[in-house]
């Protein structure tokens, strides 16, 4: 699931053709979500907007959702890029994670059409997850750890706290939720761990 949007270094994911179309796909399908339902969005009328033709797009994303989860992971990789925020030790990873959840969720709030009324976490927790997959490939896990319910379980718990914190009215700022989404999240981790 991670590698539906998470890039590797792989002559495909640097072609400029490729990253033309698949750059095309989902500004096509951020536009008509401005005008409709994503439930009522057809593959055809992607390619339509894009002014591509179905196979390229089947040539990119198996279906639409794919393509949903490739744009909200490239919106939300962004976000951090943007915050200058680095995943040089986990404990960075996490607090920028965090504060990239909080920031989705306030960008995406303000987006225009079905996008800010979509449920967001069939987007935005596949991206977290693939991230902490990535993390936990990285570590020597416990015995009997299972890898990827580590990553479901972090991505709910911070998905969770960061729109609980965006439906606060006279919320903190986002950089201290992510520090007490941090808090609350490391356990998780550490438990996890050798």
């Amino acid at each position: 699931m991670a590698d539906a949007f998470q890039p590797g270094n792989t002559a495909e994911n640097t072609d400029p053709r490729v990253l033309r179309s698949r750059h095309m796909l989902m500004e096509s399908l951020l536009r008509l979500l401005t005008r409709k339902e994503f439930a009522d969005i057809s593959i055809q009328e992607i390619t339509d907007e894009a002014t591509l033709n179905r196979a390229t797009f089947y040539l990119h994303y198996p279906d639409k959702n794919a393509l949903l989860q490739a744009m909200t992971a490239a919106r939300f990789r962004d976000l951090i890029a943007r915050r200058g925020l680095s995943f040089t030790d986990c404990d960075g990873a996490l607090r920028a994670i965090a504060l990239g959840v909080c920031d989705y969720l306030a960008e995406t709030a303000g987006c225009p059409g079905q996008l800010a009324k979509m449920p967001l976490e069939g987007s935005i927790i596949p991206v977290v997850e693939g991230m902490f997959q990535e993390g936990a490939a990285k570590h020597t896990m416990v015995p009997g750890t299972d890898p990827k319910l580590l990553a479901t379980t972090a991505a709910w718990a911070i998905f969770g706290a960061a729109r609980r914190w965006y439906q606060t009215p006279d919320r903190i700022p986002a950089e201290e939720m992510a520090a007490k989404i941090e808090a609350m999240v490391k356990p998780i981790f550490l438990t996890a761990s050798m």
